[in-house]
């Protein structure tokens, strides 16, 4: 392997470790400058561009051929390694701006549970807990349960508050049944 090709490897392996303790530590602007650079000048696509020059060109002086004079080598080897480099550094400008721009959902809490809809999974007593399973930002989650009256398992509920993280005072959406009539008619 010839000095053209160790001193590429050797970019591209800055590029990596670059690229390696801006995972690890933090970006280095935002911990020595409190920059916040974006795109083409973000720590990701720069340290892309290092590597993809560096391992671009290595792989170049591996496929010209010896014949060439060191200069051209040298050229032809930067240009290669910068055909490879500019799509990584898109590629991880992108990349970084979709993981910055990912939409999130708030974290959940008991203020949520109230509105919910759910069914009794263990029959809730009078004076006491029982369980249910309420339908929460699409999961279906279990939480004790309490009533003013006795609910059977398989009763649909509403949570009307909750009574803690895990708890909640619920109460029967069932319908009533119909009044039973004295005579035929």
């Amino acid at each position: 392997m010839d000095a053209t090709a160790v001193a590429f490897l050797v970019v591209g392996a800055v590029g990596i470790a670059v690229l390696l303790v801006a995972l690890l530590v933090g970006e280095f602007g935002e911990l020595a400058l409190h920059a916040d650079a974006d795109g083409p000048f973000s720590l990701p696509a720069l340290a892309a561009l290092v590597g993809g020059i560096g391992f671009g060109g290595a792989a170049a002086t591996q496929l010209l051929p010896d014949s060439l004079p060191d200069a051209l080598e040298v050229l032809l080897s930067l240009v290669v390694g910068l055909v490879v480099a500019v799509p990584l550094a898109w590629g991880a400008v992108r990349l970084s701006r979709a993981l910055q721009d990912m939409p999130t959902q708030e974290t959940l809490t008991r203020h949520h549970l109230a509105g919910t809809q759910g069914v009794v999974v263990s029959a809730v007593p009078s004076p006491g807990y029982g369980e249910v399973r309420l339908r929460v930002a699409g999961q279906q989650l279990k939480f004790a349960a309490r009533s003013d009256v006795p609910l059977a398992v398989g009763t649909p509920v509403y949570v009307v508050e909750a009574l803690s993280e895990t708890s909640v005072q619920v109460v029967s959406t069932a319908p009533d049944p119909l009044p039973e009539t004295g005579g035929n008619p």
